[in-house]
């Protein structure tokens, strides 16, 4: 019985020393996912916002358009009718006349004017995006934590330094050799400009 004692203290050791190794090397390739799904979602915000705000612009220079011709329309029969000229007012209502079928088009086309809607859905889209570039980047430094104090703790430490783990930086995009790359234009949150 006594022989079996240091087996059974070196199979325990063993045993520890997988569980500590497998952590380690699936922590390891646990970070680089996370690293690569920054990049996804930073890949995704350079490629979505820019979108989202050219049609949100397009859409509200239509909107503007119309209530300027519109406003441009009233404010010619309001002076027509202020100034007491016939001819004036004539010439006011003739040329409401020729805009209300281009405003009634329109909105025939498109019954609810919906800019705020579309404000909101790029405003919605921003917030999205930037959730889940937090969440991922949350995601990573939680992984690379509980790598890194494994490093640290011991029994851990010795093992770790015997089979040669180092500490992992987290994110770095200069250094990064993963296959998606981050250009530091792509890494920059987007600024909104309607």
């Amino acid at each position: 019985m006594i022989f079996l004692i240091p087996f059974i203290v070196i199979g325990v050791l063993a045993l520890y020393a997988v569980s500590v190794y497998n952590f380690l090397s699936s922590s390891r390739v646990r970070i680089k996912a996370s690293i690569m799904e920054i990049g996804n979602q930073l890949k995704r915000q350079a490629d979505l916002i820019p979108n989202l705000i050219e049609a949100t612009k397009g859409y509200l220079k239509h909107e503007k358009d119309i209530f300027e011709l519109l406003s441009n329309a009233r404010k010619k029969v309001d002076s027509a009718v202020a100034s007491g000229d016939v001819s004036e007012m004539v010439k006011a209502s003739g040329n409401l006349s020729s805009v209300l079928p281009q405003i009634q088009a329109t909105l025939e086309s498109n019954p609810e004017i919906k800019g705020s809607e579309v404000v909101g859905n790029l405003m919605n889209n921003l917030t999205d995006t930037a959730d889940k570039v937090s969440y991922s980047r949350r995601l990573l430094i939680d992984l690379t934590a509980d790598y890194n104090t494994k490093l640290v703790v011991f029994p851990g430490n010795i093992i770790a330094g015997l089979l040669g783990f180092k500490e992992e930086a987290g994110l770095d995009f200069e250094s990064s050799k993963e296959s998606l790359s981050i250009s530091k234009e792509e890494a920059k949150t987007p600024k909104v400009s309607l």
